[in-house]
């Protein structure tokens, strides 16, 4: 028999263990980021983002509409959905050009 808390507690544990780590970019993962993104931009060309939120990776595409400087985020648009995105620049993991 064990107590609410100890469940809690238990369940807590297990989810934390499987949490991902981001792993730090060098400053040619970087510098690779921006000229897919900003070739696509002049292209109007879909990419796919990979990005880190939440302690887990996640994955989204569409189009780059802004590059916001200040605030540091991008705003993507989904043409076929509609939808509207904003990623911060820090928790984008990976670009590709789909």
């Amino acid at each position: 028999m064990m107590l609410p808390e100890h469940v809690k507690l238990l369940r807590d544990w297990s989810e934390a263990d499987a949490y991902q780590e981001k792993p730090e970019l060098d400053e040619q993962q970087l510098e690779q980021f921006n000229e897919t993104i900003c070739r696509a931009m002049e292209e109007h060309a879909e990419l796919i983002f990979t990005y880190y939120k939440d302690h887990f990776f996640h994955t989204c595409s569409g189009y780059v509409h802004y590059i916001d400087p200040t605030l540091h985020m991008l705003r993507i648009v989904d043409e076929q959905t509609g939808s509207r995105q904003q990623l911060p620049f820090h928790s984008i993991f990976d670009v590709k050009q789909k």
